[in-house]
């Protein structure tokens, strides 16, 4: 065909044409590539996919393996989905390292605190900040919104939703209601089966994956905000609901209050402000879990300027064992009253224990904290520990503490070292910031803080670090209802997210088929290295010592070697670890190092290696086994002596509900 002008300018015009597509779908592949980012651990071993599409979605691998898929998460905030049909700004990328000393250290006094960021903000005013540890993944919401007069808004429903490439066995707390004290016995089941209309489960949330990893789904730096709870999806997955905010309350008992109106948002709170993290560690071997200290590096830096007064440490406790102490040198009549609390005080004085706890009965009511009960005396109390060298601790309910929060003050006027504060069992935004404004108060007045029918750690602990200890566990509380294979699971889950007040040290003993335990001897199932083992497993910076004076005399070898277990660590490893089957832990304090196992209703046998010891030094180690007939009678133990080298292995035997206890010197 003859080229003239108008065939010419045709050829032009199609060339320009096909440029024209060609620049534009480039621009679009650089737009839609634009809209996907990966963030990778330090260590190169976890990977973080995020896609900007209709939602915030990403995926989480390790080593390639693909563990979370298609999960999105979202907020509502004044009726404005943030989330939804999102717009991405601007994208920020960096890594941070830095040495955390955590003021009191439930696994390690130095934690290397190592991550890489991705900061993707939003048009619409908000953020998402994820980082990427070698332990795990970590996202929240941060939001920079103008709000209402007062600055604030109303947060509608957060979305926390994940899915799974295949059928995991999830280890859950559920409960039957938002009303909770988190002390419902885990429950185990595959995710594909846990559907809408079953019962939800608190945090943290353990999933088994059924190869070679395990994931712990928390929070952290829960503040102002309601806590989270997950549901199932009936298709694989799972998904977050929230307890509204309570507007109206009416009586309910001596001890708790009832809400009669909720509001149809769960936070009402500033409009400029970085939302609560929601964490996954993600462990190749259950032991990581156990050594995990992701909730230290995600945590708020503490409020407190002067830490110096607080000092964690056991607790003689009198409400499990009754109050009952007996024997020839018990003189008077045991019970709630002075006479029996001196008698603790001379126990915890002789041997080093810096604290005892009194519970319900020291005041006339639960409604005055004001007006000791005559009978027991708390002032006199006061002055004998001190000259014991043993403070004193006081129970309270939270609605006491609510209605008189000016009790601290007036504590600290009675040299009063700490309170015990019970029977919240609710986790929604009101009750969040009660915790918060009772730490802060008592901080003013150098008053250590124990919260009992509470929710789990949530990051509170670190910014008033005064807070030593949370119950939200089922512990030795519940007696006959408390057992090992249940147990064994704390230290994968409940305790790996923060301090847990278990309440170990029965010495009364025994197997499940023969309990028969109620206070005053109240008795633990478990063999007695069982529960001497628990000292040195479980975290807490109040541990108690939960039975009778009388009995810890009786058990002397036992009870001098419990009351050296520290309460705060310099290193943990754990040395044998199978999430609802057995664990050994190693932990070092100076130079001394503690070692602890329990296992489930099995039998075993195990091979430890010492090669954590220093080379070239021999050391003296003390431990305490199951006795030969400890799988019956399961208060027989054998106390044995050896030396010890790095070189060496020993041989660690634990009957059915068993344990195991060591110090290395």
């Amino acid at each position: 065909m003859p080229v003239n002008n108008e065939n010419l300018r045709n050829i032009m015009k199609n060339k320009m044409r096909i440029l024209f597509l060609l620049s534009l779908a480039l621009i679009v592949s650089g737009i839609l590539k634009a809209q996907e980012s990966k963030l990778t651990s330090p260590d190169g071993k976890l990977t973080l996919s995020v896609r900007i599409d209709d939602k915030i979605y990403y995926d989480i691998a390790c080593n390639g393996e693909l563990l979370l898929k298609d999960c999105f998460l979202q907020m509502t905030v004044d009726g404005n989905q943030l989330g939804e049909k999102p717009r991405l700004a601007s994208k920020k990328v960096k890594s941070e390292s830095s040495t955390i000393n955590p003021v009191v250290p439930f696994k390690f006094s130095t934690v290397d605190n190592t991550y890489n960021q991705l900061l993707l903000t939003f048009k619409g005013g908000y953020s998402v900040e994820f980082r990427a540890y070698d332990e795990g993944i970590a996202y929240r919401f941060v939001t920079n919104l103008k709000g209402d007069k007062q600055g604030k808004v109303q947060v509608q429903g957060e979305t926390f939703a994940i899915n799974f490439p295949s059928v995991y066995l999830a280890h859950l707390q559920q409960a039957g209601s938002f009303k909770t004290n988190y002390e419902e016995s885990y429950s185990h089941l595959n995710t594909n089966e846990w559907s809408p209309s079953d019962k939800m489960s608190n945090l943290p949330v353990l999933l088994d994956t059924k190869k070679d990893y395990k994931i712990l789904i928390s929070e952290f730096d829960v503040f102002d905000y309601p806590c989270l709870f997950l549901k199932g999806t009936g298709t694989n997955g799972m998904t977050s609901v929230s307890p509204k905010v309570p507007l109206e309350f009416g009586e309910d008992g001596d001890r708790s209050l009832k809400i009669l109106k909720e509001a149809d948002y769960i936070a009402k709170t500033a409009a400029k402000r970085s939302y609560p993290w929601r964490y996954f560690m993600i462990a190749k071997n259950d032991g990581e879990l156990v050594e995990n200290t992701m909730p230290v590096k995600l945590a708020p830096k503490s409020e407190l300027k002067d830490v110096s007064w607080i000092k964690p440490g056991q607790v003689s406790w009198e409400w499990w064992n009754d109050a009952s102490p007996y024997g020839p040198d018990v003189n008077f009549v045991s019970g709630y009253n002075l006479d029996t609390y001196k008698y603790y005080i001379d126990f915890a004085s002789q041997f080093g224990i810096p604290y005892i706890i009194m519970d319900e009965g020291w005041a006339m009511t639960v409604f005055d904290p004001y007006t000791p009960n005559p009978k027991v005396d708390v002032h006199e109390l006061i002055r004998y520990g001190k000259e014991k060298n043993v403070g004193i601790i006081l129970w309270l309910t939270w609605l006491c503490v609510e209605n008189h929060m000016d009790v601290f003050k007036t504590f600290a006027e009675w040299g009063v070292k700490g309170v015990k504060i019970d029977f919240m069992d609710r986790s929604d935004q009101w009750m969040v910031d009660y915790y918060e404004r009772v730490a802060k108060e008592a901080a003013k007045y150098n008053i250590l803080v124990d919260f009992h029918g509470s929710f789990k750690p949530a990051g509170l602990e670190y910014r008033y670090p005064n807070v030593l200890s949370y119950e939200g566990v089922r512990g030795l509380e519940q007696m006959s209802g408390c057992q090992p294979n249940n147990t064994i699971y704390l230290p994968f889950m409940r305790n790996a997210v923060g301090p847990m007040d278990f309440t170990p040290g029965a010495m009364i003993n025994m197997q499940p088929n023969v309990y028969c335990g109620n206070r005053p001897n109240s008795a633990s199932v478990g063999t007695r290295a069982y529960q001497m083992a628990l000292f040195v497993l479980f975290e807490s910076g109040l541990q108690m010592l939960c039975d009778n004076p009388t009995l810890y005399y009786n058990n002397r070898e036992c009870t001098e070697f419990i009351t050296k277990v520290p309460v705060t660590w310099d290193e943990t490893k754990a040395l044998a670890a199978e999430a609802g089957e057995v664990i050994v832990v190693a932990k070092r304090k100076g130079d001394k190092w503690y070692i602890g196992g329990i296992t489930n209703g099995k039998e075993r046998e195990l091979i430890i290696r010492l090669d954590f010891l220093n080379g070239g030094k021999t050391y003296t180690m003390t431990h305490f086994e199951d006795g030969i007939n400890a799988g019956r009678q399961a208060m027989d133990y054998r106390r044995k002596t050896s030396q010890v080298k790095k070189a060496d292995a020993i041989n660690i035997k634990m009957v059915r509900n068993g344990g195991w206890a060591a110090v290395i010197e």
